[in-house]
C-alpha cells in the first residue's frame, strides 16, 4: 500500500498547535482527513473531542485498515469513511452542503500536483466555514503553494523531512 502515516511526532505537534493548550479547543468540531491512509489524524480529533471526522480514502485496504483501528479503539460512531477517490468525494460532499473547521489532506508525496488541486477545490466550495483551518502535511523540500483563491498560507511547520502548511480564509 502507498501509506506514510504522519509520524506519532508530527500528529503531536499538530495538535499541540491546534490546542495551544486549551484541551477542549476541539470539542465539538468536525473534521475531513482526506487521503487518510491509517486513519491516525482522523482518529486523534475524534479523541480529543471532535464530534465527527470524515474519512476519505480511496484504497479499499486502506479504508481496511482505518475501520480496524476505529473498531480496535472502541470508536463506533462520530465518523463517516468515504471510500473513494478524494476529487469525486469531495463533490459529494459539496453537494451535501457539508461544512467543516479543519481539513487534514496528506496525499502521498509523489502526487504533488493533487495539493494544487484539493486546495483550489476547497477554495472554491461550501465545505469550508469562515474560521475554517485547512492543514496539509507535505514533504520539507515542496512548497505547496501560498494562495489558492481565498485560502491564504499563514503557518508552516517544518519537522524532520515533512512539514505542515496551514491555511485559512
Amino acid at each position: 500500500m502507498d501509506i506514510r502515516p504522519t509520524s506519532d511526532r508530527l500528529r503531536e505537534t499538530l495538535f499541540d498547535v491546534l490546542t495551544a493548550g486549551r484541551p477542549d479547543a476541539l470539542a465539538g468540531t468536525v473534521w475531513l482527513d482526506l487521503f487518510a491512509g491509517t486513519g491516525a489524524v482522523g482518529i486523534e480529533a475524534l479523541s480529543r473531542g471532535a464530534q465527527a471526522v470524515y474519512f476519505v480514502e480511496s484504497s479499499a485496504r486502506a479504508a481496511a485498515v482505518i475501520r480496524e483501528n476505529l473498531r480496535g479503539l472502541g470508536i463506533s460512531e462520530g465518523f463517516e469513511i468515504q471510500e473513494r477517490e478524494t476529487g469525486r468525494a469531495l463533490r459529494l460532499l459539496d453537494s451535501q452542503a457539508e461544512a467543516f473547521d479543519y481539513v487534514f489532506l496528506d496525499p502521498p508525496y509523489r502526487m504533488q500536483e493533487a495539493y494544487g488541486e484539493t486546495l483550489g477545490f476547497l477554495a472554491q466550495s461550501r465545505l469550508l466555514r469562515p474560521a475554517s483551518v485547512v492543514i496539509a502535511e507535505h514533504e520539507k523540500k515542496f512548497d505547496p503553494g501560498e494562495r489558492f483563491g481565498a485560502l491564504q498560507r499563514f503557518r508552516v511547520l517544518k519537522q524532520g523531512d515533512a512539514a505542515l502548511s496551514f491555511y485559512r480564509t
